[in-house]
């Protein structure tokens, strides 16, 4: 599995409209709104990265509402529960 965190500036603060859209991509398991420099964080766990850059490139960042982004991918996780098993994704 490969997990990605995706922050995301949001085009007139469409942040509700935006959050919406983007839960309807599969892969995409959280929205967080966030402060600071960006507006949200997408977590995004695929079964590998070819399915990740499609997902970024084709629907992500052409989505309306999106101004820019910055993908930041996971290298290792650490938890007590098995995170492909709970989110239904293989790898």
């Amino acid at each position: 599995m490969v997990t990605a965190f995706v922050l995301i500036n949001v085009q007139d603060k469409q942040i509700h409209e935006l959050a919406e859209r983007l839960l309807t991509f599969e892969g995409i398991t959280e929205l967080h709104l966030v402060a600071g420099e960006y507006d949200m964080l997408a977590v995004i766990r695929v079964s590998d990265n070819a399915d990740l850059s499609r997902l970024i490139t084709q629907k992500v960042v052409p989505a309306p509402g999106v101004a820019r982004t910055k993908t930041l991918f996971s290298l290792e996780s650490f938890s007590p529960f098995d995170l492909a098993h709970l989110f239904g994704v293989s790898g």
